[in-house]
């Protein structure tokens, strides 16, 4: 597998459990996992731009992406392909350059699109079916980490990422 020029992310499934919680206020909840967050950061040193494209459109998400300082997020998106389409010809890049971890229906034509793709260990055996690599959790339990470590490493660079992050934080820690 070659080290891909865009990671684009799916939310609900993938970062979180695809649970949809509501208070009696209507308050709508999401349950992140804080360990996705090193993926997003192993994307930013290894300078592999990332995208989320997801059909929810809450501000939730937004808030999310705005922590992460993610640069392209698409929210409420019906049609996945046309919106990753129009990013990678924005980014000037191919299909093939893409890699992107999904979890159901909506992101069946992604996943038959991009070069590398992967789902949550809890996705239909339908979506299972059409992905290269199945990730060792659970949406919500650190899939998306999951899936870019493992880019990293089929690469060999999780291990460098590793000592790059070591090294910067003992300096800092000094």
């Amino acid at each position: 597998m070659k080290l891909p020029k865009l990671i684009v992310t799916d939310i609900d499934g993938v970062w979180t459990d695809g649970g949809m919680y509501y208070d009696k206020e209507n308050n709508e909840l999401k349950k992140f996992n804080t360990s996705d967050s090193v993926g997003v950061l192993w994307c930013k040193m290894n300078k592999i731009p990332m995208a989320i494209i997801t059909g929810e459109n809450t501000p939730i998400v937004q808030r999310r992406a705005d922590k992460l300082a993610l640069n392209h997020v698409y929210l409420g998106v019906k049609n996945k392909i046309k919106v990753l389409g129009e990013l990678i010809e924005e980014l000037k890049l191919e299909w093939s350059d893409v890699a992107y971890i999904g979890d159901d229906i909506n992101d069946w034509l992604v996943l038959q699109k991009v070069g590398f793709s992967a789902c949550p260990d809890n996705s239909p055996n339908y979506i299972k079916k059409t992905v290269n690599y199945i990730s060792k959790v659970r949406g919500g339990d650190g899939a998306f980490r999951d899936f870019v470590e493992h880019i990293l490493e089929e690469n060999n660079l999780l291990e460098n990422t590793l000592n790059k992050y070591l090294a910067e934080n003992k300096a800092l820690n000094q």
